[in-house]
């Protein structure tokens, strides 16, 4: 999807105007709390929110000093492909200044801005400029096929060097009135070239669609070199492709997302009705193919249902072993192809909910998600960042619901993001998500479709990191993790996994240590454990971690009382060895991995 801008605003003076901008921007206002009201979202330090939606890929406006924005966002800045629009607007509106991804649409977005305020934009690109056209960022409709040469090209022009510019396009107009610019007519793709020779520009016009069609389990190395062939004999220029279109059984198909992937190309799928419908317009409609998928083309159908109705087929079905494919033509550019993408389920760890503690690519994934499912602790301290997205809140106690939900909806055609505290993958609902997926439907499992999603896993910091961080380096020797809730765990499963690391002395992470009814297996893994480690063994009490009531303790092992730990606290338990220094700053624990023992005998 595409990200929704945010606009920064600091104090109410900046917000009346930060409502403004954010109506022209098609965006969101995020308020300073306790200064703004009636914004759509609070945050307590600008900086730090500023960063975090930067590092997510939001495109962020700021009504408020550039310099505050600059320092934000300094830590991060290193490629200008990838980067998002960062926008300063003065409080009193008087400029509207691009400061980073001016061809990433911050120009662009500068642009709309200043228009709703009745100024210009100060636009500092300099091909913007000198050129009065981004070179690098067509119109919709159009690509540019080798991006990384815009930056020599637009030197060149702006030096007065000679250029050819072949093809038609109206909104190279003012590069082609330029006195060193020869233009030459021609049709298809457009170039500008050094007359000098040397590496120059070419831009396709975006009318055409590739349908593919494939058997299960096709090679994804058939499709490429089928569509390769045919590209070529036919004469098609793979970057007027607008996407890939198939039906929406072979939506989880390697061979499709191959092509998709080597053409840097969106896929779009359709039920097998709506590639009926269009059943009058197939050059080869196969009565075999109705009878098996419910259509009587896939690589046909699928390119004209996308192009449009009014496309016709440029290219009629070519077929390998196990591969089909087509391409249809529309008369006007395909800039946004009919149809579906494929669902996506990201499996998100936040860690503890510390912002910072949020790794760029979660604050991503959620960012572009269209919904987010989860508990709804964990989704509230999302803050700012699911403001404006659709939300399934679930209770503690409703994991399986939770997840078969964010599947179905996947299945749909969302892109949905399911939260999770901590790591996604440690006492969270990855392995659930998997378990859903790997069941027949008739054994309780989810519906084909959400089987046919897209899933991705992104890693968050575990409440064990965030513990072992705060204490020092308690796992600097071998460890293990043991979950004491018995409601999925057989008790007696749970006791032997404490015998065993007890015996084989490994620092232990116990998580869900105790609720209100659980109050008996954390005394009887203390007492077991005393049995094996001494009774001083240091062990951490960490709660809330990475939020304002975080608390640390530290206690013997002999001393450790279940009254004094809840179900968000994590045990921290060393091993014989593990050690508690008393430091300037506190006492910091830590375990040894024998590099005393290796220093003394290199000495020796």
């Amino acid at each position: 999807m595409a990200v929704t801008p945010v606009v920064i605003a600091l104090t109410a003076r900046g917000a009346k105007l930060g409502r403004r901008v954010a109506d022209a921007a098609g965006g969101t206002l995020h308020g300073r709390a306790g200064r703004v009201r009636d914004a759509d979202a609070t945050f307590e330090n600008a900086a730090d929110h500023v960063r975090d939606l930067f590092a997510a890929g939001v495109p962020v406006i700021g009504v408020c000093a550039s310099g505050i924005l600059i320092r934000a966002v300094a830590p991060l800045v290193s490629d200008k492909r990838a980067e998002p629009a960062l926008v300063a607007v003065a409080e009193d509106g008087s400029a509207v200044v691009p400061l980073l991804g001016g061809h990433g649409g911050a120009n662009r977005l500068a642009r709309r801005v200043a228009e709703a305020l009745g100024i210009g934009a100060a636009v500092t690109t300099a091909g913007d400029l000198g050129l009065g056209v981004a070179l690098d960022e067509p119109p919709a409709g159009w690509r540019l096929v080798d991006p990384a040469a815009a930056k020599g090209v637009a030197a060149g022009l702006l030096a007065g060097e000679a250029f050819v510019l072949a093809g038609r396009a109206e909104w190279l107009a003012p590069v082609a009135a330029l006195p060193n610019v020869r233009v030459q007519g021609g049709a298809g793709a457009v170039t500008l070239t050094p007359m000098a020779g040397g590496e120059g520009l070419r831009w396709a016009q975006v009318t055409d669609v590739l349908g593919l069609g494939c058997a299960r389990g096709a090679a994804p190395a058939e499709a490429l070199r089928l569509i390769g062939e045919t590209l070529e004999a036919e004469g098609v220029d793979p970057a007027a492709l607008a996407c890939v279109a198939t039906l929406d059984l072979k939506a989880d198909e390697p061979a499709v997302h191959a092509v998709a992937q080597a053409f840097g190309l969106p896929v779009r799928i359709f039920p097998a009705a709506e590639l009926e419908a269009v059943a009058g317009r197939l050059a080869n409609p196969s009565d075999v193919v109705f009878a098996e998928v419910g259509c009587h083309g896939v690589a046909e159908g699928a390119a004209l249902a996308a192009a449009g109705p009014d496309a016709v087929l440029s290219v009629e079905k070519r077929k390998s072993a196990a591969v089909t494919c087509a391409v249809a033509r529309a008369p006007e550019p395909v800039t946004a192809p009919a149809g579906r993408p494929r669902g996506r389920l990201s499996v998100v760890g936040i860690g503890p909910g510390q912002g910072a503690w949020r790794s760029p690519e979660a604050s991503r994934l959620i960012a572009e998600a269209d919904e987010l499912v989860g508990y709804s602790l964990y989704l509230d301290l999302l803050g700012p960042l699911a403001v404006g997205k659709a939300r399934a809140d679930f209770p503690l106690g409703g994991e399986e619901a939770r997840c078969r939900h964010a599947l179905e909806r996947a299945g749909e055609g969302a892109n949905v993001a399911l939260v999770c505290s901590g790591d996604a993958g440690i006492y969270a609902m990855g392995a659930l998500v998997f378990e859903l997926l790997d069941r027949a439907p008739e054994a309780g499992g989810v519906s084909d479709a959400a089987r046919r999603a897209e899933v991705v896993c992104a890693p968050g910091i575990s409440a064990l990191q965030a513990a072992a961080a705060r204490a020092g380096a308690p796992l600097g020797h071998d460890f293990c993790t043991i979950s004491l809730s018995d409601l999925l765990t057989p008790r007696e499963d749970i006791l032997q996994r404490i015998r065993a690391a007890a015996e084989g002395d490994f620092v232990i992470a116990f998580y869900n240590p105790v609720s209100r009814t659980r109050r008996t297996l954390l005394a009887e893994a203390r007492d077991i454990l005393l049995r094996h480690r001494p009774a001083e063994t240091p062990v951490l009490l960490a709660s809330n971690l990475g939020r304002p009531e975080e608390a640390l303790a530290y206690r013997r092992l002999d001393e450790v009382k279940v009254d004094e730990v809840d179900m968000l606290t994590v045990v921290l338990v060393g091993s014989s060895n593990t050690r508690l220094a008393k430091l300037g700053e506190g006492p910091r624990m830590y375990t040894p991995r024998g590099y005393a023992r290796k220093i003394d005998g290199d000495l020796a």
